[in-house]
């Protein structure tokens, strides 16, 4: 009897240490109570509580969470209603706070987020809200860890997700968006116009002048050409007058070398004025000597013998 007794305690002390170890996962904490008052915190790792003394109050995760609350109205500086839509980034640090700083972190975060965006959207007019995200986010993020601080939560980041402006608000700002656009549109068809008007321009003027300078490569050289031919033309001259001036010489040395007398040159004097009598002149010139045409004609008659 007394061994069944034995047997039997031993098996319960063997449960009551089995169940009463506890090993605690990564990124998981675990606050421990005795009798009802917080006494540690255990961390990563294997760990042993007391039996019917020690309890487990809370499993705390520290990996960061994500809470996506509902859209909450707002109301802007220039009294515009509207819902947005914001997403918390938040980690636990302090698993103790968290446990014992509010009896609802996440109902509490919640609302916490709601009066903070009222607040902050309250300051701002209606384009102001729809531009200023960043200072939206940088804004509550330093409010909500401050207040979160006590309960052991550190907020890391707060995002606007969604800006909901009322179905009036929205059609207007199409409508805005549409003649924004068509403005854009005309003015950029206005400056394409422009462009091209300088193109075309610019290409006429370009023409101009090189017709310009067509025009005047072409007078140079025409000038050229006339000042070439002028040039050939009065060398012809030239040498026209220095050939008949080589044959009048050769002539005259020729008469020269052939001895004529003056009873030949009475001769051609005679059928100068001849040809000269037979012209359209007016006027004939008489050599002073012409008494002595008897004594000419003499003369030719004794050439003509000889």
């Amino acid at each position: 009897m007394n061994l069944y007794v034995i047997i039997a305690v031993i098996v319960i002390v063997m449960v009551l240490v089995i169940t009463n170890i506890q090993i605690v996962p990564q990124a998981r904490a675990f606050v421990i109570e005795r009798l009802g008052t917080y006494i540690t915190t255990w961390q990563t790792g294997l760990h042993v509580k007391t039996p019917f003394i020690d309890r487990i109050a809370n499993k705390v995760s520290l990996k960061e969470r994500v809470l996506d609350f509902p859209p909450q109205p707002v109301i802007t500086k220039d009294n515009v209603t509207m819902k947005i839509d914001t997403v918390v980034y938040m980690q636990i640090t302090d698993a103790k706070l968290y446990t014992y700083g509010v009896e609802n972190p996440m109902l509490a975060i919640e609302n916490l987020s709601a009066t903070t965006l009222r607040n902050i959207i309250g300051e701002l007019d209606l384009d102001a809200t729809l531009t200023s995200r960043d200072v939206i986010n940088t804004k509550m993020r330093s409010i909500l860890d401050e207040a979160t601080d006590p309960w052991g939560i550190k907020v890391n980041r707060v995002e606007v997700k969604n800006i909901m402006p009322p179905e009036a608000i929205r059609e207007a700002m199409e409508k805005q968006m549409r003649a924004e656009r068509e403005r854009r549109e005309k003015i950029l068809i206005a400056e394409g116009q422009k462009q091209s008007e300088i193109l075309v321009a610019e290409g006429q003027k370009q023409a101009r002048i090189l017709e310009a300078e067509a025009q005047k490569q072409a007078t140079i050289l025409h000038a050229e050409a006339e000042k070439e031919a002028q040039i050939r033309k009065a060398e012809g001259e030239a040498q026209a007058i220095r050939e008949v001036q080589q044959a009048t010489a050769a002539g005259l040395q020729m008469i020269k070398d052939v001895h004529i007398d003056e009873a030949v040159v009475k001769l051609r004097s005679l059928e100068t004025l001849e040809k000269a009598a037979n012209g359209q002149a007016t006027k004939i010139i008489v050599p002073a000597d012409f008494q002595n045409l008897a004594g000419v004609v003499s003369a030719i008659g004794e050439i003509g013998k000889k």
